[in-house]
């Protein structure tokens, strides 16, 4: 007997073989197996997605003869994926506009793509028999932590709710006791129920893992708990999704690819920091694992808590109260202290406009950072710029190190002498002259971490340690960005020294700011976050905002030290509304204004909007490329049936070329598509595809549709 199936392998969006394929089998196969089927002169790695009920229609060539179908090659073994992951994958792809089998199976382990049926049995009886000799034991919950008022009521609402959950709360505030409590209670609720906690970034991946193992290993042994990000090796990442496929890990916690981890039994999903723009993936399929968890969550039944002191806008406007005092979307719940009665640091602006040019710490600042140091307590400073300085200039013929390659300046890193792009990677040693006009004076423009950690030493180097530090020794400072952090275990090996107090003054960038619970640092300082206060890019102060108050959250998480802790804003605008709702905390405050800007505009969460991408040879072809697209999209209204009605709520914008428009020689371009209707945007989005794909432009690369962009 023959059994048909349509089945889905790796194929771009613009592939002639993009969907669902057609094999045979003399097999019975579930639907969501995992299988090996030919492909012109390959063997792909396919997922069965549907068993068709009759014979297909005969395939015919070009020349009208019959094409046979191609038979499936084996079945891996592997437990099928439950059919609630082929619909969260499924709306993914449409959701998102991109090719079924893209998402598909890059939601999958690599190393699951090259593995043969014998290999992939071996790993299942390697995982069986460790699965075996690991004994679940007593249910014995270490909950012996207090919870104060709000934390107590918080779990109890989660506990007896639906959701979707939004945990305002403030930094220090406890959020992560109540994952926890939350966790374990979804543990207990079902012998095989499961549990999501992802967070932003691979470096807050451990800290959290110790945590979760501390309180869930003891009751449900070692391999309850697993992790899976890009972090990980290929085999790591198989073994980790495997064990969650099967059942065998309790909790997974991870980063944004999480959101795909075949799940079967999920009962509680954990979004913490939700409001971080790295859970928006930006390539490929350009998803939102925020967005997709609270979607997840609807299709398996379980409950979703999104956490925060920040929240996104669009977080915060669905969970607000409807003009009749109606809930929103999602339940807000609050937690507004500290836990142990501290309080959040206060907030001192200083106005560089009354420092000296060039100052790079202002003296109050610095007499603060020398007090804490006296004191023995830590201070935190943030930069969000790596690298020495941003640019080398000269003088004389007004010559900057800009990038050959790309659109940007390459930046000064003064630890190995080169210019370097951020963006292709492209590097040089340091000129000894000017490469225009020989001129020796070549100078620095702005300032990174790097110069910083170097200011910092010499500003500093006056100032004592507490009694009993050795005479003459320096102040201890240390360095924590991208280019510090490079070597495996260089950043763990790094917030150990600031943990065990090894460390005086902590200077990084946004890795830094959030997310981290260092217990003696009491001061924390924001070197120059005024760029973002006037960028084009209108999610900018909704960044900023939230990047100086999870800065802020890093001092005073001590009870002991919260009324001494204090955040320092140097500024050349300190009576800008952002800075004056940074002084209050006043998160709510900031967030309605912004809100009402937005609304006035149709922006986000407002209206609803996608970015087409164009890259090219020329910044001329991937203009055209998109206006000959924006052209013929109102064509649609008469190829389409009923689209007469959905052109007109559709508003195509001219293209442009990108913020940095050429990156490694290729040229980019932008158009943006908005609409007041998500319904009528996708509707658009879905048949414009094809008109994409068909639209010629000679130097054209490659497009992307990007929909929900963070970034315009």
């Amino acid at each position: 007997m023959i059994y048909w199936y349509a089945i889905v392998v790796q194929t771009p969006s613009h592939s002639p073989l993009a969907g669902l394929l057609t094999y045979q089998s003399e097999h019975d196969i579930a639907v969501g197996a995992f299988v090996r089927v030919p492909l012109g002169s390959r063997e792909l790695l396919g997922v069965v997605w549907q068993k068709l009920d009759a014979p297909p229609e005969p395939l015919l060539g070009n020349k009208g003869q019959t094409i046979e179908f191609k038979a499936i090659t084996a079945d891996l073994g592997i437990q099928p994926v439950a059919a609630s992951w082929l619909k969260l994958v499924e709306f993914t792809a449409n959701y998102y506009q991109r090719a079924l089998g893209e998402v598909a199976l890059a939601a999958l382990p690599p190393q699951l793509r090259t593995l043969d049926a014998l290999q992939v049995e071996r790993r299942l009886k390697r995982r069986k028999i460790v699965d075996t000799e690991v004994p679940v034991k007593s249910n014995n919950a270490i909950n012996n932590i207090a919870l104060n008022a709000e934390q107590t009521s918080a779990i109890a609402k989660i506990s007896t709710q639906n959701g979707p959950f939004l945990l305002f709360g403030a930094t220090g505030s406890g959020k992560t006791e109540v994952y926890l409590r939350a966790a374990l209670e979804a543990l207990h609720s079902d012998p095989t129920s499961q549990v999501l906690m992802m967070v932003p970034e691979i470096n807050l991946t451990p800290q959290l893992e110790d945590r979760v193992r501390e309180r869930i290993c003891p009751m449900y042994g070692d391999d309850a708990v697993v992790s899976l990000h890009s972090g990980m090796t290929n085999p790591q990442r198989l073994k980790s999704w495997l064990s969650a496929h099967m059942g065998t890990a309790r909790v997974v916690l991870g980063t944004r690819m999480a959101i795909f981890a075949s799940m079967p039994h999920l009962k509680l999903v954990v979004v913490d920091e939700e409001h971080d723009p790295s859970y928006k993936s930006q390539e490929g399929a350009r998803y939102s694992a925020r967005d997709l968890a609270v979607y997840r969550g609807k299709l398996q039944g379980a409950k979703v808590v999104l956490g925060s002191a920040t929240p996104s806008f669009e977080s915060w406007h669905h969970s607000s109260p409807g003009g009749d005092g109606a809930q929103g979307r999602y339940v807000r719940l609050t937690m507004a202290e500290r836990i142990g009665g501290g309080v959040l640091p206060k907030v001192i602006t200083v106005n560089m406009e009354h420092q000296p040019k060039k100052t790079v710490l202002s003296p109050p600042l610095l007499n603060a950072i020398a007090e804490r140091i006296a004191r023995g307590e830590q201070s935190m400073l943030f930069l969000n710029r790596r690298g020495f300085a941003p640019v080398l200039h000269c003088g004389d013929c007004g010559w900057k190190s800009e990038c050959p390659h790309c659109s940007a300046y390459r930046v000064f890193h003064k630890i190995d002498r080169t210019l370097r792009c951020h963006h292709c990677g492209f590097a040089q040693r340091v000129p000894r002259a000017c490469p225009a006009c020989g001129n020796l004076d070549i100078t620095t423009i702005g300032r990174g971490t790097e110069q910083l950690e170097e200011n910092l030493a010499d500003l500093l180097a006056h100032v004592k340690r507490p009694d009993g530090s050795p005479d003459g020794a320096p102040v201890r400072i240390v360095r924590i960005d991208a280019d510090t952090t490079k070597l495996k275990g260089a950043l763990q090996q790094q917030l150990a020294l600031v943990h065990s107090g090894e460390v005086d003054v902590l200077v990084g960038t946004q890795m830094i700011a959030k997310g981290h619970d260092f217990r003696n640092i009491t001061l924390v300082a924001a070197i120059n976050p005024d760029g973002a206060l006037f960028s084009s890019d209108f999610r900018a102060p909704e960044r900023l905002f939230s990047l100086l108050m999870q800065a802020a959250g890093r001092a005073g998480r001590e009870a002991s030290q919260g009324a001494a802790s204090e955040m320092w804003v140097q500024t050349h605008h300190p009576q800008h509304p952002l800075y004056l709702a940074l002084k209050k905390h006043d998160y709510a405050g900031f967030a309605a204004q912004q809100l009402k800007e937005r609304e006035a505009a149709a922006m986000s969460p407002f209206g609803y909007s996608a970015l087409v991408r164009a890259e090219a040879r020329t910044q001329e072809a991937a203009q055209a490329f998109l206006t000959a697209a924006s052209e013929s999209a109102a064509d649609l209204s008469d190829a389409v049936p009923g689209f007469e009605h959905i052109i007109p709520l559709i508003t195509l914008y001219p293209a442009v070329p990108m913020t940095i428009q050429r990156i490694a020689n290729v040229e980019r371009a932008q158009m943006l598509v908005e609409s007041h209707s998500r319904k009528a945007l996708q509707q658009f989005l879905s048949q414009w595809q094809g008109v994409l794909q068909t639209t010629k432009q000679k130097g054209m690369i490659r497009w992307a549709v990007d929909v929900d962009p963070l970034a315009i």
